[in-house]
C-alpha cells in the first residue's frame, strides 16, 4: 500500500473505517437480499455502543488508559472534585504516603473552591479537565456543547494559573462527537484501566479490595472525591488509606500520571508551587 494512502487511512479513527466498511457490506448484501443489509449496520451500531462504554477504547478517537513503561508503577486519579469535605483529607493521605495523584476536576466545583485547586497544585499534584457540569448525558450532546463544557473549565483553571492538557469525559464515555469537540484544542483524552465500580462513592463497601484485586503495573487507577453520604466520610478515608497501603504492599510504586504516560498533563504559570518539583507540568 502506498505511504500516502496508508497515511490518509491512519488519520481516521477505527470508527470511521468501520462505518465505511459497514455501508459497503450493506450495499453488497442488499443485492442478494435487502433484509441482509441490516446485519453489518447493526453490527456497527453494537460496536459503537460497546466502545462508548469501554474507557480504554480508541474506537472514536485516541484514548490513553494505561502507561506503557516496564516499571512496576501505577498512577492514581481522583474524579469529580474539588470538594471541601474530602479534598483536604485526600491531600493529607497522599502527603502521608508520599505519593502524587492527578485530580480531574469539575469546572463548577473548581470555580466554587479555587483554594482547593491551589492546594492541589501547591502539593505538586496534577490537574485535569473533567467538564464543567459533569453532565451524565454529555456523550449524547452536540460537539459544540461538549467543547463549551471543556472550554468553560479551562477558563476557570487558567484563571487559577493551571492549563490542563488532559481531558477525562464524564464517566469515561467517549463518542464521535468528542473527537470533534477536542479537535484543535491541544488536549488529549485520558481515561483509566482500574476502577472499583463504586458509583461515585455510592458503593464504598470493599472499595479497596476491589481495586487491589485488579490493579496491575501501568494501570491508571480511578477513584472519586465526591461523597454522596457525608456521614460515611470516616469509612471512605479508611478505604482510600487501604488502597494506598495495599498498592505499596503489592510492590507497586505510585508515580505521577505524567511520568506513567510520558506526557505532560498540565501547564502551570511560572512560579506556581510544586508542579515542577513533582513533574506534573511546566
Amino acid at each position: 500500500m502506498p505511504d500516502r494512502i496508508r497515511g490518509a487511512i491512519a488519520q481516521h479513527p477505527p470508527a470511521a473505517r468501520w462505518n465505511a466498511a459497514a455501508w459497503v457490506a450493506a450495499a453488497l448484501l442488499a443485492m442478494l437480499d435487502a433484509r441482509l443489509a441490516v446485519l453489518p449496520l447493526g453490527a456497527f451500531a453494537a460496536a459503537c455502543l460497546a466502545a462508548a462504554f469501554s474507557p480504554g477504547s480508541g474506537f472514536f478517537l485516541p484514548v490513553i488508559s494505561r502507561g506503557s513503561g516496564e516499571s512496576r508503577a501505577v498512577a492514581l486519579t481522583f474524579d469529580d472534585g474539588p470538594d471541601p469535605l474530602t479534598t483536604p483529607a485526600i491531600l493529607e493521605l497522599l502527603r502521608r504516603h508520599r505519593v502524587v495523584a492527578t485530580f480531574f476536576v469539575i469546572g463548577q466545583r473548581a470555580a466554587r473552591h479555587p483554594e482547593l485547586v491551589r492546594a492541589m497544585v501547591a502539593e505538586g499534584h496534577g490537574i485535569g479537565n473533567h467538564s464543567f457540569r459533569h453532565d451524565v448525558l454529555g456523550a449524547l450532546r452536540s460537539a459544540h456543547t461538549m467543547a463549551a463544557e471543556i472550554d468553560a473549565t479551562q477558563r476557570v483553571l487558567k484563571a487559577l494559573g493551571v492549563e490542563p492538557l488532559a481531558y477525562r469525559p464524564p464517566m469515561g464515555i467517549t463518542s464521535p462527537r468528542l473527537r470533534r469537540a477536542t479537535a484543535g484544542s491541544g488536549m488529549f483524552v485520558v481515561n483509566f484501566s482500574c476502577r472499583a465500580w463504586d458509583g461515585g462513592n455510592r458503593r464504598m463497601g470493599g472499595l479497596a479490595g476491589r481495586i487491589l484485586k485488579r490493579v496491575r503495573p501501568n494501570d491508571i487507577v480511578l477513584l472519586h472525591e465526591n461523597l454522596p453520604d457525608p456521614a460515611r466520610r470516616a469509612s471512605w478515608e479508611r478505604e482510600i488509606d487501604l488502597v494506598l497501603k495495599g498498592i505499596a504492599d503489592k510492590g507497586l510504586a505510585v508515580v505521577p500520571l505524567a511520568e506513567l504516560i510520558g506526557r505532560e498533563v498540565m501547564r502551570v504559570e511560572q512560579g506556581a508551587e510544586g508542579s515542577r518539583r513533582r513533574g506534573q507540568g511546566h
